[in-house]
């Protein structure tokens, strides 16, 4: 579930680094990574309206954001396990991690 407008804005505002896609003013799709700024990002959010998926909007928002965060040591995400194969065509691999999600928060 993606973040209220508000939220997004308030994510978007506080990241490291963001990608907008637009359609006209209309905002189709979106990336962000959190960072340290010396080593280490995180991509906590990459979501495309459904009407733009499947027509490579997110892998251009994928490129664009690590292209941004060249010369890191690590760039991480996480993600669901039916998403994993098309993060390995990104050149991301697959890790063992750990999260807690307060979904709550997003409203």
């Amino acid at each position: 579930m993606p973040p209220s407008a508000e939220k997004l804005i308030e994510v978007m505002d506080s990241s490291y680094r963001r990608v907008w896609a637009l359609e006209g003013e209309r905002v189709v799709g979106y990336i962000n990574a959190i960072s340290d700024g010396v080593l280490t990002a995180f991509i906590p959010w990459l979501e495309v309206h459904p009407d733009y998926q499947g027509q490579g909007v997110g892998t251009e928002l994928v490129n664009r954001l690590v292209a941004q965060l060249e010369g890191m040591y690590s760039i991480d995400l996480a993600c669901d396990e039916d998403l994993i194969g098309y993060y390995e065509r990104l050149g991301f691999f697959s890790f063992t991690a750990m999260g807690k999600r307060n979904r709550d928060v997003l409203r």
